[in-house]
């Protein structure tokens, strides 16, 4: 009996082992004081994670919340990571610069390592946690994670709130300026539609990291952006518990993550990328979870898995560059523009309308001749014939997606000063003639979207489509939108 059970561990094991097909390490500073160890798996998924010990910013914990983990990730076919990183000592930017360069790495290396590079999560343990959400909140798209894990997370900087030591670390001198804390108070940094999806796992007697303040206080933040978040908290378990199996619900926990990791689904690799660019129409302003509901979603169950579609509306925004809240200043535009998208659907213009935006409507059309041309630079080109004559035969690899320029949809009343009767005579013509020059697809939304052809405050189409305001639609005019535009890229292909 004992020979049978000694020869059953032994199988187990070999097994266990078995699941992992290649471990490395990879310098992740010149100096080789950061680095990254690698395992992976023999039966690949495609999905990879970076993980950040925790330790206060002073040590780090690399067993229980590192390498313990890279059996568990390997069996379930993830590529893992973990990252020994360099301690702060007062210099914030040295930690976060090696997770942004192993998250590079890992993107860099996809083809090579079997990953597909838009299903690159990061996880983090206290300390940690905060090191992965900074990189989560704050970081440009090419090293921002797909999704985050995020344990007992240290995630505010103000020293009442949250881990003393990990403060005084990571702050340093500057712990006292009163907007580094609050802008590296990570809840303070969620964005909307742009801050990846999040699972925290935390346990309700934790007196290091006080939860309320910290973990679900990130929850919250997400939450209140309409971003998806999931949150499981403990009973009991302290801090630290991480991968040991003496924690009370460890098996519990495993399930929980494991479920959430099963259901969160990325895109192919080979999908063609959509950036959907606009105000709050486009962000889903008035519809409840927005990023699941408003019409950049929708369009997404309408176009199918051959397509990652990325909102990247913000409420309010303008396109002119004079306006009062340009939306090419935002993180999103310059996430759109980093996307390197294959399809963008353009839909700016109804804060243009305002009579105190339209005051500068003479550079309307300049500035989306810019908006247009960052996306396709090819088409800087062609606006000068001589230019063109001197490129001709010139090959470039600059990104040239097919841009769609949408109408605005009706504006059914004139709420915060927006006037459907600029949009009609003076920003529709402009979009018009401006696509046209540059041979880009127009989707008249003023009238498909309005099919009865009335666009008056009594409307069918606005008792049915809108919210109250006569800005807004609601999810069926989302829903709409989404049916309108989704017929046009595939009418196109």
């Amino acid at each position: 009996m004992k020979r049978l059970l000694l020869c059953a561990l032994i199988t187990l094991s070999a097994a266990a082992m078995a699941q992992t097909a290649r471990t490395f390490t990879v310098n992740i500073s010149p100096d080789g004081a950061s680095s990254m160890t690698a395992f992976l798996p023999e039966k690949p998924t495609g999905r990879a994670i970076v993980d950040l010990p925790g330790g206060g910013y002073s040590h780090l914990s690399m067993n229980n919340e590192g390498l313990d983990w890279a059996e568990w990730m390997n069996r379930r076919g993830i590529a893992y990571f973990v990252l020994t990183y360099r301690m702060p000592k007062g210099d914030r930017t040295v930690p976060v610069s090696d997770a942004e360069q192993a998250m590079r790495t890992v993107r860099d290396s996809a083809a090579v390592w079997g990953i597909n590079p838009y299903d690159v999560g990061i996880m983090g343990f206290s300390a940690g946690g905060h090191l992965a959400s900074t990189v989560s909140t704050h970081s440009e798209l090419s090293v921002r994670p797909d999704f985050s894990i995020l344990f007992y997370p240290v995630i505010s900087m103000n020293e009442r709130e949250t881990h003393k030591g990990s403060v005084d670390n990571f702050l340093g001198q500057s712990k006292g300026d009163r907007q580094l804390v609050r802008e590296f108070s990570n809840q303070n940094a969620v964005r909307r539609h742009l801050t990846p999806p999040a699972i925290i796992l935390l346990a309700n007697d934790d007196r290091a990291v006080p939860p309320v303040t910290n973990g679900i206080a990130y929850y919250s933040a997400m939450r209140n952006a309409a971003n998806e978040c999931a949150l499981h908290v403990y009973p009991t378990g302290g801090h630290g518990f991480g991968i040991r199996s003496t924690f009370k619900y460890h098996e519990q926990m495993l399930s929980d993550l494991d479920t959430w990791l099963r259901n969160h689904k990325a895109p192919r690799r080979d999908a063609l990328r959509v950036a959907c660019i606009g105000n709050s129409i486009t962000d889903g302003h008035g519809i409840d979870m927005a990023s699941q509901q408003g019409y950049p979603a929708l369009l997404q169950r309408l176009l199918g898995d051959g397509y990652n579609v990325r909102n990247y509306g913000v409420s309010a925004r303008t396109l002119l560059n004079r306006g009062d809240h340009p939306y090419m200043q935002e993180m999103a535009w310059s996430d759109a523009v980093e996307l390197h998208p294959d399809i963008v659907v353009l839909k700016l213009g109804t804060n243009d309308s305002k009579p105190e935006n339209w005051h500068y409507g003479s550079e309307f059309e300049q500035d989306l001749r810019q908006l247009i041309t960052t996306l396709r630079p090819d088409l800087l080109v062609k606006a000068s014939k001589k230019q063109k004559k001197s490129k001709k035969g010139v090959a470039t690899a600059a990104p040239k997606p097919d841009i769609y320029v949408c109408t605005p949809i009706p504006a059914f009343k004139s709420t915060w000063n927006i006037s459907d009767s600029v949009i009609t005579n003076h920003i529709i013509p402009i979009q018009q003639r401006v696509a046209c020059e540059y041979g880009l697809k127009v989707i008249d939304l003023h009238t498909l979207f309005a099919d009865d052809g009335d666009t008056s405050p009594m409307s069918r189409t606005q008792r049915e489509l809108m919210l109250s305001d006569g800005i807004h639609p609601n999810q069926k005019g989302a829903q709409r939108m989404a049916e309108i535009i989704a017929a046009a890229i595939k009418k196109e292909l």
